[in-house]
């Protein structure tokens, strides 16, 4: 035995984990609906194990939620290392922030309908996405395509537009050109 090792059971239940959550933000992205039965069905899992990795509605909308939103932060560095500030922003808002969104209008429902036992996610994840909206901006600021002034909060509610994007839609397009109206505000003005 190695140390360190994965158990194929362990490993399996990790996928399977990702694939009800995968399954479950589409679904609420689509209808904003929680049925375990539909989330099985598209995970490719039986819908015990569905309420095995999660109990309850809220449990798996709290689950949801949180992996969305972690997923905002996680792939913020790994932008600002692999291309421009300029282009990680942009990235950042239109593949990453637009398809959160559109799970996000979704999931508000979602959450309405849970019951009020859970901490405060919804005000602890704006507080995460000003931050990495900060860290985006600060990148910006230092290349000089972005104004120094501009408040993270002020650029995040500018970005709020994108809740109203149609996920059977265009919304790609809508998102550019969102980000592009937003862009050509917070650029540098000339002295």
């Amino acid at each position: 035995m190695t140390m360190g090792s994965v158990s194929p059971r362990r490993a399996d239940t990790r996928r399977n984990n990702e694939r009800i959550l995968v399954a479950a933000a589409a679904s609420l992205a689509c209808s904003g609906e929680v049925s375990f039965n539909a989330i099985a069905k598209a995970a490719g899992v039986g819908v015990g194990t569905v309420y095995r990795h999660f109990p309850t509605h809220e449990a798996l909308v709290l689950a949801v939620y949180r992996r969305e939103v972690q997923h905002l932060l996680d792939v913020v560095p790994t932008l600002l290392r692999d291309r421009s500030p300029q282009e990680a922003f942009r990235v950042w808002t239109t593949d990453h922030l637009a398809r959160y969104m559109m799970t996000k209008r979704g999931l508000v429902e979602a959450l309405r309908a849970t019951t009020s036992s859970h901490e405060d996610v919804a005000g602890k994840a704006y507080e995460a996405m000003a931050g990495a909206v900060s860290t985006l901006l600060a990148a910006n600021v230092e290349a000089g395509t972005v104004r120094a002034d501009l408040d993270p909060q002020t650029v995040l509610r500018g970005l709020s537009g994108l809740l109203y994007l149609d996920p059977g839609g265009d919304w790609r397009s809508q998102a550019e050109a969102l980000t592009d109206l937003l862009w050509r505000g917070m650029a540098p003005r000339p002295e």
